[in-house]
């Protein structure tokens, strides 16, 4: 197998990808088919740190201990995603996993921290190999 192989592809059109997944999410209250089936994600609602509207997204996630954690990578680009900047500037959240839906509080986690969740969130060595930046580590604690 390639390395190209082992890959995740990334959708040309991420919205519309998104779009798809969120639905499919909440019609079958958290259960995904396709490429999606058993993959480890939740949406993450956010607001807006310009507009203040809900913006809603899929991320993946681990657990870690009562909290989730995930990581600012962006696909590995250059800058983070927006939910990130949408999370410092207003850090409650809502976020739906499986079919429960909570909010959060984010913080980005203490350097003191990333080793430990490095080895909890398995592909984030590899998304930080994408980019020179560091990608952040954000923690949610359930409100």
């Amino acid at each position: 197998m390639s390395s190209d192989a082992r890959k995740p592809q990334i959708p040309t059109d991420m919205k519309a990808f998104n779009t798809k997944v969120i639905d499919e999410f909440r019609a079958n209250h958290g259960e995904l088919s396709g490429q999606m089936a058993g993959r480890q994600i939740m949406l993450l609602t956010t607001t807006g740190a310009k507009s203040g509207e809900q913006r809603t997204t899929v991320v993946g996630y681990r657990p870690y201990g009562d909290h989730l954690a995930v990581i600012a990578s962006n696909n590995g680009a250059d800058t983070p995603p927006s939910w990130f900047f949408n999370l410092r500037a207003n850090p409650v959240a809502t976020v739906e996993v499986g079919p429960n839906r909570f909010q959060v509080k984010a913080r980005v986690a203490d350097p003191d921290e990333r080793p430990r969740l490095g080895a909890i969130i398995d592909y984030l060595e590899r998304q930080q190999a994408l980019t020179s930046r560091q990608i952040p580590i954000v923690v949610l604690e359930r409100i």
